[in-house]
């Protein structure tokens, strides 16, 4: 193994063709450095340098091995720079995962700001549902999630709400609650619902279903979605009613209509909040620095 002492003292002779100017150069004694350069030479199996009392020169074998050895170092170099960038969260490699987050145009712009600031960092982002996130970050496929409340223990991920948002009702138009300034939930009593499983999303599902039961009725679902969106779709197609964010009655349909819910129930289950989770048992700077730009962008 050649050690880079050696490379660097190889480089300087090479450069300078003239071994006092080298050693000055790299600050120690003549002697010492020809006795490295013959260990080198030892070492490959092959003469370096050309030597006589008037002058220095590569030999064929030396000037192969100069371009080596400067690739070699910049190489090095450039690795261990890399892993200072790493070590800083200024450089490497996030993975997240995310239920539908369009139309949170804050954590949007947080995640555009960050990708402004950190550019050496690269993304994956893949769209899952609450339980497969969570596996996802306790297995270290994924770093950073934006999810609902999983409605399980993870002992090793740390959850920071950043979004809380009023539950709304969706209502297919021409619906006859289509009129009424909000919908009290006890009106909902007898309607067929549209929710998603709750194998997707347990914390999601079980509140809904605790909501309801604080008007002392249990939903009547009828079809199910994997993705909002799709429950959105199936509303506005007939299917039945849902209890959904407020934050997807987005303007400009005609087939949907989404009310203002009203009930006597405790407000963290009228709001449904947007989590970030991390792994905290898995050490990643990068992944922090990621995090604390969040938290810092969407104070609650």
């Amino acid at each position: 193994m050649i050690e880079t002492r050696l490379l660097r003292q190889f480089i300087a002779v090479a450069e300078e063709l003239h071994f006092n100017r080298a050693a000055e150069r790299l600050h120690m004694a003549q002697p010492p450095l020809s006795q490295a350069i013959r260990r080198l030479e030892a070492e490959i199996g092959a003469p370096l340098f050309e030597r006589n009392n008037r002058s220095v020169a590569l030999t064929p074998a030396g000037s192969a091995f100069l371009d080596s050895a400067r690739r070699t170092l910049a190489s090095l170099e450039e690795g261990v720079a890399h892993t200072r960038r790493v070590s800083q969260g200024i450089d490497g490699h996030l993975t997240l995962t995310f239920i539908n987050i369009t139309p949170y145009e804050t954590l949007l712009r947080a995640l555009r700001d960050f990708r402004t600031a950190a550019p050496a960092v690269a993304f994956t982002l893949r769209e899952a549902s609450t339980r497969e996130q969570v596996a996802a970050l306790e297995s270290g496929a994924a770093d950073v999630g934006f999810l609902r409340t999983p409605g399980t223990t993870t002992l090793d991920l740390s959850f920071h709400t950043i979004l809380r948002e009023p539950i709304a009702v969706a209502l297919p138009a021409g619906h006859p609650l289509c009129g009424h300034a909000q919908v009290a939930l006890a009106d909902l009593a007898d309607e067929a619902f549209v929710a998603s499983p709750r194998a997707l999303g347990q914390g999601f599902h079980d509140q809904l279903v605790q909501l309801c039961q604080t008007a002392d009725f249990a939903p009547r679902v009828v079809q199910h979605g994997r993705q909002l969106q799709t429950l959105v779709a199936l509303v506005a197609a007939g299917f039945g009613v849902a209890l959904l964010p407020a934050s997807l009655a987005l303007p400009g349909r005609s087939d949907i209509v989404f009310k203002r819910l009203a009930a006597d129930a405790p407000a963290d289950l009228l709001h449904l909040d947007l989590l970030m989770a991390w792994n905290h048992a898995r050490m990643s700077p990068v992944r922090d620095r990621f995090v604390e730009a969040v938290r810092d962008a969407m104070p609650l």
